[in-house]
C-alpha cells in the first residue's frame, strides 16, 4: 500500500500543478459554475475517454491521460463548490484555491487508503476501461441525485461520488503511466 500512496501522490502532483497554472491563467472563474455544470464537464471528459478506448481512429491528437487529469481537477472543483457554494463572481485567490484543493485531496486520499485496505488493492487487477465505466456510472448517479435536488434515501451523497471518481481516475493514470493495463 505504501507503493500506492507514492504513486497516488505523483499523479496528484501533476494534476495539482496543472490546476495551479490554470488558476494563474484564468483565476477561479469556475467558482460561478453550478454543480450540474461541473458534473457535465466531467461527463464530457469521461465520454471522450470511452470514445478513445472504443474508436480506432482519432481526429484530435490527445490521449486519455489529459482527460483523466481533467476529471480529477473538475471533481475537486465540485467538492469545493459543495463546501463553499456557488458565487456570482470569482472570489478565491490562487493560494486559497490551492489550499482548498489540498484539503479535499487529503480527505479523498484517506478514503482511498481506507477502501484500498479493505478491498486489497483490487483496482490493480482492473482494466482502465472498467475504471472509465465506473466513473461514468458514478456520474449517472450524481446526475440522478442532482435531479432529485440532492436528496437520497439510502445512498451515499454527491461528495462521496466525486471522491470515488477522483480515486478511479488516479488508478487509471497509475495504470497508464506504468503501462500495466491497456486503455
Amino acid at each position: 500500500m505504501q507503493q500506492t500512496a507514492g504513486q497516488y501522490d505523483a499523479v496528484i502532483k501533476a494534476c495539482r500543478d496543472l490546476y495551479q497554472k490554470k488558476m494563474l491563467d484564468y483565476g477561479c472563474a469556475w467558482r460561478i459554475l453550478r454543480l450540474p455544470s461541473l458534473t457535465d464537464q466531467i461527463f464530457i471528459k469521461a465520454q471522450r475517454i470511452r470514445g478513445l478506448q472504443e474508436n480506432a481512429v482519432r481526429k484530435i491528437d490527445e490521449d486519455a491521460k489529459s482527460e483523466f487529469i481533467g476529471i480529477i481537477n473538475y471533481s475537486v472543483m465540485a467538492l469545493i463548490q459543495l463546501e463553499l457554494g456557488v458565487v456570482d463572481q470569482p472570489d478565491l485567490s490562487p493560494e486559497e484555491a490551492i489550499a482548498l484543493y489540498d484539503k479535499h485531496i487529503e480527505i479523498t486520499k484517506k478514503l482511498m487508503l481506507d477502501k484500498n485496505h479493505d478491498y486489497g488493492e483490487a483496482w490493480r487487477d482492473m482494466r482502465v476501461s472498467s475504471l472509465t465505466d465506473l466513473i461514468l456510472q458514478k456520474l449517472l448517479r450524481v446526475k440522478a441525485i442532482e435531479n432529485n435536488k440532492g436528496k437520497t434515501l439510502v445512498s451515499e451523497g454527491i461528495d462521496a461520488n466525486y471522491q470515488d471518481m477522483i480515486n478511479y481516475a488516479v488508478f487509471a493514470l497509475i495504470h497508464l503511466e506504468l503501462g500495466t493495463k491497456s486503455e
